[in-house]
């Protein structure tokens, strides 16, 4: 395949660039190269173009150019907190460049009998709360509760309408938090280490009851790899790591094995709450089954080896 990355220089897109990279005939990644973007993250073997997808000419390019048959879309705005400060840049990106993405492809492939998949990479934030003993299907009803939320239910939507409209060749991925390497310093756990490391405050919203699954981005990057493979185009798989942790908790188990890491203590100590974030949600829990027996996925990371992973990767990261 002829691969297009969007976002590829990101957390989780250059963790599925190097990941794929083997398998694609040309591997293009289209990047903004904002803050949470890295060139150091990705193998020098892939061929990167700097720019924005909302550029609707530099996608066409991109496209005739490099002969393009498959495109797994990752570029978004993706911190809540931003969003709730100004939604605009979340407009732009998530929805109007998506439309961009899937206007182009439709065009350029209307013709062609290379017409393969596109992936449209979402979040679980879409469906809102997970009311206790419940979790997210892909027959969730959508009921996003921040401008970042629902930026990407926006954009799920109009990927399905191109679908259902154009019988354009996509999928919809809804995915848990992911942890790992290549993070945005400004996400939950950079922020935790971070804090620890330098013996600071570590901020935590509200009560820290908040619920939350976590995936290693390692498992995230082969289901995605199961989807483009093996996936029905037209369909919607959940992707779970089946790892609920409250926020605080997790939070105390980072401070832990921090302890435990670096043979101190006292690192709970540094927790301090602060005034909850607007409209946050309280639990957000993934139904991995559909994936699980139509794709043979299943995440295989254990969590608490990957948090301590994770853990020493920032560590050092973050070290003075």
């Amino acid at each position: 395949m002829n691969l297009l990355v969007t976002g590829g220089a990101g957390f989780i897109g250059s963790h599925f660039c190097n990941t794929i990279a083997p398998a694609a005939k040309k591997l293009v990644i289209l990047d903004k190269l904002t803050y949470a973007a890295n060139l150091n993250y990705l193998d020098c073997r892939n061929l990167l173009v700097a720019g924005d997808i909302c550029d609707r000419a530099l996608v066409r390019k991109i496209l005739y150019t490099h002969e393009i048959d498959t495109i797994v879309h990752f570029a978004a705005e993706s911190h809540v907190d931003r969003s709730i400060q100004s939604a605009e840049a979340f407009v732009q990106t998530n929805i109007v460049g998506t439309q961009v993405l899937i206007d182009e492809f439709k065009d350029y492939n209307s013709n062609e009998s290379t017409f393969k998949r596109f992936i449209h990479v979402s979040t679980d934030e879409v469906y809102g709360v997970a009311k206790k003993g419940t979790s997210f299907t892909e027959l969730t009803p959508y009921a996003p509760n921040s401008p970042y939320a629902a930026s990407k239910a926006a954009s799920d939507l109009m990927v399905r309408s191109y679908y259902k409209t154009h019988n354009f060749p996509a999928i919809i991925t809804h995915c848990s938090n992911n942890f790992g390497p290549h993070q945005a310093d400004e996400k939950l756990i950079p922020t935790v280490i971070r804090s620890i490391v330098n013996n600071e405050c570590i901020p935590v919203y509200g009560s820290g009851k908040q619920i939350r699954d976590w995936i290693s981005v390692h498992d995230h990057c082969t289901a995605l790899a199961s989807v483009l493979y093996r996936g029905r185009v037209g369909e919607t798989y959940n992707i779970g790591g089946d790892n609920e942790v409250s926020n605080i908790d997790l939070v105390h188990r980072l401070c832990d094995y921090y302890d435990e890491f670096t043979d101190t203590s006292g690192s709970r100590k540094l927790v301090r709450h602060v005034p909850d974030r607007l409209g946050h949600d309280i639990r957000y829990s993934i139904d991995s089954t559909k994936i699980i027996k139509e794709l043979g996925w299943k995440p295989r990371r254990l969590f608490d080896r990957e948090l301590k992973n994770t853990l020493e990767y920032y560590s050092k990261k973050y070290a003075p």
